[in-house]
């Protein structure tokens, strides 16, 4: 059974898509309607902007989504049986197995993209890679700082977690998580403390435009990073993503999930490598294309 996946915000790189635009009719249209919805020419900072232009918040998010999107229209060779996304790839997803318009998508992802910036600067907060530590010591770690945000954010793979917070709150356990056995606990240079309490700000924003957007029901489960569970209904699928954003992403949980309802080949759609890495340390014996 074949699973495809798209990665979320970090993969993006100058020039990224100019190959699909120039070599696809389909992508030059897509990204053109992106240009039109956005309301600025979102493909001129993709195919000539530097690593600063498309750090920009309102570029990154959907730069990746189109991407990764665009990719999986002209690239793919047949309908996913199920599908997945690490964070923002989970619009990706929902696109790719018809539970989203791909202009609907690209509202919200622009929508979430600038409420995640407004919620950045209400409170400041950081995030920190976590290697080689078991998730259960880091787990009870971050619970241990009291006086403090801080929380897992992103289970990766096995030996490899995100933690989200407060920076004094990130800061004391990164301390704590050396001290505990960790080969690495280092800040991330990111604008905020995504997938954190910090980001309810922006859930609560979210949440309106979410819920107000249609939704069809979608022609494959999506395996949600709230709960890494197969999802089908389109209400259940809108809830997940409000609570995406204050909710770790089990992406460790999800791969095993899918392997385990008979995923054995998976495909990535979208700029970078990231997830085929991070699945082949989930489980070496799938396929990955």
């Amino acid at each position: 059974m074949k699973a495809f996946v798209f990665p979320g915000q970090g993969a993006q790189f100058s020039g990224m898509g100019k190959d699909l635009y120039e070599s696809s009719s389909l992508a030059r249209n897509l990204f053109e309607e992106a240009d039109s919805i956005l309301g600025f020419s979102i493909t001129d900072v993709m195919f000539n902007g530097d690593a600063e232009a498309l750090r920009q918040t309102k570029v990154t998010q959907p730069a990746v989504f189109l991407h990764s999107v665009i990719s999986f229209f002209v690239e793919k060779d047949s309908e996913p049986q199920m599908v997945a996304g690490h964070s923002l790839g989970e619009f990706s997803a929902l696109v790719a197995c018809g539970a989203l318009s791909f202009e609907s998508a690209l509202r919200l992802v622009a929508k979430r993209a600038q409420a995640m910036q407004r919620a950045c600067e209400i409170q400041e907060g950081t995030m920190a890679a976590v290697l080689a530590l078991a998730d259960e010591k880091v787990e009870k770690i971050c619970k241990s700082i009291k006086d403090d945000v801080v929380v897992p954010a992103n289970y990766n793979c096995p030996g490899q977690l995100v933690i989200s917070g407060t920076v004094s709150g990130v800061e004391q356990a990164c301390v704590l998580l050396k001290d505990a056995g960790a080969k690495r606990a280092l800040r991330l240079p990111v604008g905020g403390a995504f997938h954190s309490p910090l980001m309810q700000p922006a859930a609560e924003e979210l949440r309106e435009a979410i819920i107000s957007t249609d939704f069809m029901t979608p022609s494959c489960p999506i395996y949600q990073n709230v709960d890494a569970k197969p999802q089908t209904n389109a209400k259940k699928i809108q809830e997940n993503l409000v609570a995406q954003l204050t909710s770790p992403v089990r992406w460790t949980q999800i791969v095993q999930n899918m392997i385990a309802d008979g995923a054995d080949c998976f495909r990535e759609f979208g700029p970078g490598n990231v997830l085929k890495g991070l699945i082949g340390k989930i489980n070496p014996n799938v396929e990955i294309l």
